[in-house]
């Protein structure tokens, strides 16, 4: 449609600060929209912060949480949710603000009486994906959208890691992942990295020994040198041997990443694999849980010149595999049982029916649960990713 077009093309040309208020105007002139609000996510996934309130607001916008608020509801459906009868008064419409499945936040509109929704949701929908596509070309020049994710401030070594991610969560229709740091604002060492092709998804978990700038300089080294060999056309075994010299370059030994490295093709759900260390694996196939366990190879950089093997598995459609640094699996509760012998394989079962969106927090939730007080003292990791295969004959799993 025109309008959208017209709409596209102001974003492009807006100074990168201003989207909110380019799609303000747009509404407002097309649809009559009273207030307008873009909300981002917090880097904990707790809270959607206000981007930038229009210049009428004297009141700053509180956030709202993820749990248990209208926006929130728009935010874990992924759908659009209304509040109102257009026939008897003004709605208030929650959109998900997403791009390539990483939800970024829910954008709020005020409709007016008489508003004919069934044509209008589509709409509004096509003006929340151009804004997404908008809003990660404009981090590149302003700190605007960033800022909004802090529902306070982070660490110097959580703000390099943060940046290092490719995303939180990313759709295909062979697959759908999610991934979740914790915690989320004081994190160090713990990494995810992924990358798709036409045909593979190569993604890798890292956890990097240490604490604070340390672990995040090491993590930085570890990932980019893996993120360079994996363009460098090397195969999995190649990357890690690649990664493992400059870690050891670097330290001599003194540290060491530890990393699972996993190669998928998007054609059959064959994986390649190499357990460089101590990430783990589960998976959910039938409503049973199992570990799938791997030939330990030693972590990356803690010696020279060392020889990595990969190995092989198949995935299946419907499977679901959970990935965990040590800091899930390993934290103990108070009776001294750890996480991963009996808690984790009961909270993936009780999150089978949740997206692998959501997976991730919900499991960190339930660690925090077992645990109890004091909070975690190392990183807690959970990377969630559902497997569709190819061919799917009702389409779900399709990128959105």
């Amino acid at each position: 449609m025109e309008e959208i077009a017209a709409l596209e093309r102001a974003l492009r040309r807006a100074a990168p600060h201003t989207l909110p208020e380019v799609v303000r105007a747009a509404l407002a002139e097309r649809y009559g929209a009273g207030q307008v609000t873009l909300r981002m996510a917090d880097y904990a996934m707790r809270s959607l912060q206000d981007v930038e309130a229009p210049a009428w607001v004297t009141e700053p916008v509180e956030p709202v949480p993820v749990h248990g608020s209208p926006q929130g509801r728009a935010f874990g459906s992924q759908e659009p949710y209304v509040l109102g009868d257009p026939e008897t008064g003004p709605v208030a419409v929650h959109l998900p603000v997403t791009i390539r499945g990483d939800r970024l936040g829910v954008l709020s509109v005020e409709l007016p009486r008489h508003t004919d929704l069934r044509s209008t949701l589509p709409e509004l929908q096509q003006v929340c994906d151009a804004l997404g596509h908008e809003i990660l070309v404009a981090e590149r020049d302003t700190d605007v959208y960033v800022l909004a994710r802090r529902a306070t401030r982070l660490t110097l070594a959580a703000e390099m890691q943060w940046q290092l991610l490719p995303g939180r969560s990313c759709t295909r229709p062979e697959f759908a992942l999610g991934a979740q740091l914790e915690p989320a604002y004081a994190v160090f060492g713990d990494n995810y990295d992924w990358s798709v092709s036409s045909d593979h998804l190569t993604l890798t978990v890292a956890n990097g020994m240490g604490e604070g700038i340390d672990a995040a300089l090491l993590t930085n080294l570890a990932v980019n040198a893996l993120r360079n060999a994996r363009r460098a056309g090397l195969d999995l075994a190649g990357q890690a041997t690649l990664a493992d010299q400059a870690v050891y370059a670097q330290y001599r030994g003194r540290a060491h990443v530890s990393v699972l490295l996993l190669r998928f093709s998007l054609s059959t759900g064959e994986v390649e694999a190499v357990d460089a260390g101590s990430p783990r694996l589960w998976r959910l196939r039938d409503r049973t849980v199992e570990a799938c366990p791997f030939d330990a190879q030693l972590p990356l950089g803690m010696f020279e010149d060392t020889v990595y093997t990969p190995e092989h598995f198949t995935v299946l459609p419907g499977d679901r595999l959970l990935f965990a640094s040590d800091g899930v699996y390993d934290a103990v509760s108070g009776s001294g049982e750890s996480y991963g012998e009996r808690a984790l394989p009961r909270a993936l079962t009780a999150t089978r029916l949740l997206p692998p969106t959501q997976v991730p927090s919900a499991v960190l939730r339930a660690l925090s649960e077992h645990h109890g007080e004091p909070p975690l003292d190392d990183d807690a990791l959970v990377v969630c990713l559902d497997w569709y295969g190819r061919g799917r004959p009702d389409g779900a799993g399709a990128a959105g």
